[in-house]
């Protein structure tokens, strides 16, 4: 088990773990253009995304956005992009990966906005302040 930033070098990997997860969670495949949206904005580092290897693929990711957050008026980062392939699941991936982007990432603090089904799994890993609810705006 390695743990690893994502960058365009390996970016081929995180785009087939981008289409299983997206599949899983019942939202459409990416398209190609959409897919080069993301590849461009790890390259410009508007996303940074985390990975863990294991048997030599990567089967974990995660997403940190950096933002401002007058939650503790410093740095801040979204969490998102997390996903597990379902062979690795309860190995012990999913806390260290966290924790690993949380460090890497440099951030003050780490929100993320979840569906309610998963809101147990995430105060698992270490999300437990609660922040209010959290809605996207647009169509």
């Amino acid at each position: 088990m390695e743990f690893v930033k994502i960058s365009v070098e390996n970016f081929e990997e995180l785009r087939e773990l981008q289409k299983v997860y997206k599949v899983e969670i019942g939202e459409c495949v990416p398209t190609s253009a959409e897919l080069e949206n993301l590849r461009m904005a790890i390259k410009s580092e508007q996303i940074h995304f985390y990975g863990c290897v294991c048997d030599g693929l990567l089967v974990a990711c995660c997403s940190i956005c950096v933002t401002y957050s007058t939650f503790n008026y410093g740095s801040a980062g979204v969490f998102e992009d997390f996903f597990i392939q379902p062979e690795y699941r309860h190995r012990g991936i999913a806390r260290k990966l966290v924790a690993y982007a949380y460090e890497q990432s440099g951030v003050e603090s780490l929100t993320v906005g979840c569906a309610d089904c998963d809101m147990k799994m995430y105060e698992a890993i270490g999300f437990g302040i609660p922040l209010g609810n959290m809605l996207a705006f647009g169509e």
